[in-house]
């Protein structure tokens, strides 16, 4: 069990340090940006949002519902919903979490939320891989080795997606760099969550990761994409689509 912690631990440490360093994107804007920057850059977080709801955790969530005894689109399909139901249950909530009740924070608390939420099932795949690691097989341990890079270079502009719109909002750079960076600490919880519970989070990380696509999905299409196309400038469409192939590129490519 011992062992199973260490490699839990330098997965996840690694996915929350690569989470900070895309976060701190955020220093190297010192000066308040014009409209037209804060519209591309929240299109191009909501473009890296939305392809990592696809590729990073519902075609993952698919193939792993395929080994489950349901129906395999019923997780995927219900997990959607469920995830984008409960997000807008939660967004007082999540409004509150940023110290204010206006408009602009409530929304800003939503991504980080969302993104948050992503974060966890990433975290317990990390953990599972390293459970699985340790029963002895080679193919077992490059696998979790190459999950971890893989999760962890695809953190980098998502930690920049939470930090930079915080930003753009008025938080200032250091809290938006702490948000950022804090949407990654509950990576190792979801390993430590993982290695716990390893039976029953195993068979659930299907319904997990399709609740947290359900998030950035709602998240996305509420809030950020209609904000950065709402001058219909085609700065706005470009950046949504760049963040998009970036982020899907990573995930196939790793």
């Amino acid at each position: 069990m011992l062992q199973a912690l260490s490699w839990a631990a330098l997965g996840t440490g690694f996915t929350f340090l690569m989470t900070t360093l895309g976060a701190a994107v955020v220093f190297f804007f010192v000066e308040e940006p014009r409209p037209q920057f804060q519209r591309t850059m929240l299109g191009f977080a909501a473009g890296v949002m939305t392809a990592a709801s696809v590729w990073s955790l519902l075609l993952p969530a698919i193939e792993r519902a395929e080994a489950g005894t349901l129906p395999v689109w019923l997780a995927p399909a219900a997990g959607l919903v469920l995830g984008a139901v409960g997000l807008l249950r939660l967004e007082e909530a999540a409004g509150r979490l940023m110290h204010t009740g206006s408009k602009e924070h409530g929304r800003m608390g939503r991504v980080v939320l969302a993104v948050t939420l992503h974060n966890l099932p990433e975290g317990m795949v990390v953990g599972l891989a390293a459970a699985l690691a340790l029963q002895g097989e080679p193919e077992a341990v490059s696998g979790a080795l190459a999950l971890a890079l893989g999760i962890g270079l695809q953190n980098i502009p998502e930690g920049a997606a939470v930090s930079l719109p915080l930003a753009q909002a008025g938080q200032g750079g250091r809290k938006a760099f702490c948000a950022g960076a804090a949407s990654g600490l509950v990576e190792p919880l979801g390993a430590l969550l993982a290695l716990a519970l390893a039976g029953w989070v195993s068979a659930a990380l299907p319904w997990l990761m399709s609740a947290a696509a359900g998030c950035m999905v709602c998240v996305t299409a509420q809030e950020m994409i209609p904000e950065a196309v709402e001058q219909d400038e085609p700065a706005g469409v470009i950046s949504v689509v760049l963040g998009f192939a970036l982020m899907m590129a990573l995930d196939i490519a790793l």
